[in-house]
């Protein structure tokens, strides 16, 4: 029988909710006020209040469907395995059950006739080896032999491949991680999971959550002991289905299909590659241009990477001779295809076509000079290195992404100084690529760091001001927190008056200056909204939600940590207003003491 999707998806919560988890909603791919990433790259992220200690509204067992985007890997995409967009199946224990219940659990679920019926022969497990931070785990690895894992498919591996962490703080621990041997021959006598040979195939990780990674290195405790567990939706129905690459499973037959179609070529050995890239990147650009946070095309953050993805398919697009505007055709077959499952992406249609379009036409105009100018100057380079300053005059003059140039550089043998493209880059403009790993720094993931907490306060503080100031039309549609700095995306047709700008500067701190009590209270979402209280993210917080009031000046429905009183937060300025993308506006702001 084949497994569709759908059916992997509806059997994962089941079993789940049998076993008493609240089913959850997938949450943007966007993380709110969580500046050490820029997309939503595990299920852990929306929950890492609750997985520091906070109360969870549906309760301490839940289970969700998470809608992922991880970019580290991409020029592995095109491969058998990997994607940029990917579903991640997972249920979590809140201070609940732990290792023993999760493994037998997983066991249960991918063997059992009765849900995935796994041949048991063919999966193998890794467990963390132990090192000075925490010890070697046998006691998983004695859960895995009673359920019937011989001794010789357990394999204890290092830090590196069995511990599990979000971007670089936060919360973590060793994991355990269930295998398939996808019947590729070994590469050699110590060929194991930790191996990219072929042969093992990741399907499953279970995260037995301990501890909490602090800044400097060190480890602390932490007051619950959590289960995290993410199964890849795609890799398992490939390997449900005895397929070769994640890219013959359902989701993509008809995208696939589409490429052929629009190219008239055969998906074949020779064209598979760039229509798997094609078929990737556009799925990714579609459900972000779709997230209720709303991403669009752009020179940093979230928007370059969407404008790298999109990009990068209109030139596989090309190679292909597909005519202008196949971006968009592959990218309706894909709000087709889920529809009834993310139904944002119906809704967002219009959008996600009409940026696809745009952004193909204005890259056709860059990769025609771009690619012009490129022959051109590496003509003129003596040795095979494309230098910093000339991969940086291609950016800045032609807008050809540094991605494209390397890429370029390594079809004709060359390779690009990426160096001194940084260099340049950063000396350009302050928040650069290479000035990324400022972003982890800490946040969120750090606990609710007391700068940060104070800075996700502000933005409550900051709506309820442009509301009053602007109107109700202002809505939130994106945030972004640092410990130095908020910044804040609303939706607003044109540019503040310097008046307005200094009206709500004005308003925030005279509510900062009130001290104001910040009380919170649970509610269901129904009787939360009858009360006045913004939901900003539509129904990301479940049945029952969390209402953080400021006085009478803010009442949102919010689940981020915040401080206790608003005169704890300083003074609030306005640093810059500018325009974020079309119909929105962006603020930076700081809190000074």
């Amino acid at each position: 029988m084949k497994i569709t999707s759908n059916f992997l998806r509806e059997k994962f919560l089941k079993f789940f909710a049998d076993r008493g988890h609240a089913v959850i909603q997938s949450a943007s791919l966007i993380p709110e006020n969580d500046p050490s990433v820029l997309f939503t790259t595990a299920g852990m992220h929306p929950l890492i209040p609750y997985l520091l200690g906070q109360k969870h509204p549906k309760g301490t067992r839940l289970t969700d469907v998470q809608k992922c985007v991880r970019t580290g890997d991409i020029e592995e995409v095109g491969d058998d395995s990997h994607l940029t967009f990917f579903e991640m199946l997972g249920n979590w224990s809140l201070g609940d059950y732990f290792n023993h219940e999760s493994i037998k659990w997983s066991y249960e679920f991918l063997t059992s006739p009765e849900y995935l019926g796994l041949d048991v022969n063919r999966i193998s497990v890794t467990v963390f080896a132990g090192d000075e931070d925490a010890p070697r785990d046998e006691d998983s690895a004695n859960v895995w032999k009673a359920c019937g894992i011989p001794a010789e498919r357990i394999f204890y591996l290092p830090k590196k491949n069995n511990w599990w962490i979000a971007g670089t703080t936060g919360p973590c621990g060793p994991d355990t991680e269930i295998f398939w041997d996808t019947g590729k021959p070994a590469c050699g006598p110590n060929c194991d999971p930790s191996c990219d040979c072929g042969k093992y195939l990741e399907i499953w990780n279970n995260v037995f959550m301990q501890f909490n990674r602090q800044a400097d290195g060190t480890y602390l405790p932490l007051a619950q002991k959590n289960v995290d567990t993410g199964m890849g939706l795609e890799r398992t129905v490939c390997v449900l289905n005895g397929l070769k690459s994640v890219y013959d499973i359902d989701l993509f037959a008809g995208a696939l299909a589409k490429i052929q179609e629009l190219s008239g070529k055969t998906y074949d050995e020779t064209t598979k590659k760039a229509m798997r890239v094609i078929a990737d990147h556009v799925r990714t650009a579609t459900f972000l241009l779709g997230d209720p946070v709303g991403v669009v095309p752009s020179n940093v953050d979230q928007g370059y990477v969407l404008r790298r993805l999109i990009r990068r398919a209109v030139r596989m697009a090309n190679s292909l001779g597909m005519p202008k505007g196949s971006i968009a055709e592959i990218a309706k077959v894909y709000i087709e295809v889920y529809r009834d499952v993310y139904t944002e992406l119906t809704e967002n249609a219009t959008k996600i076509i009409d940026e696809l379009n745009k952004e193909e036409e204005k890259f056709s105009k860059t990769l025609v000079a771009g690619e012009k100018e490129f022959f051109k100057v590496i003509s003129h380079i003596p040795g095979n290195v494309v230098p910093g300053g000339t991969a940086f005059k291609l950016y800045d003059t032609f807008g050809f992404p540094v991605e494209m140039t390397v890429e370029l550089a390594a079809e004709q043998g060359y390779t690009v100084d990426l160096d001194g493209f940084k260099k340049k880059f950063a000396e350009h403009q302050a928040k650069s690529q290479a000035g990324s790993e400022q972003r982890f720094k800490g946040g969120m993931a750090e606990g609710g760091g007391i700068e940060t907490t104070h800075l996700h306060t502000a933005t409550h503080l900051l709506q309820a001001a442009l509301r009053r100031v602007l109107g109700d039309e202002v809505k939130q549609k994106g945030s972004n927190i640092t410990p130095e700095r908020l910044r804040f995306d609303f939706s607003f047709g044109r540019p503040m008056t310097k008046d307005e700008i200094a009206e709500v500067e004005r308003l925030v701190n005279e509510a900062i200056q009130a001290k104001l009590p910040i009380t919170c209270v649970e509610l269901p979402i129904e009787e939360a909204r009858k009360t006045g209280a913004i939901g900003l993210f539509g129904d990301r917080y479940g049945e029952v939600v969390k209402v953080y009031s400021m006085g009478d000046f803010s009442k949102e429905i919010c689940g981020g940590p915040h401080a206790e009183n608003t005169g704890d937060l300083g003074t609030f300025v306005i640093t810059k207003e500018q325009s974020s993308s079309s119909g929105v506006r962006r603020i930076k702001a700081e809190l000074r003491k």
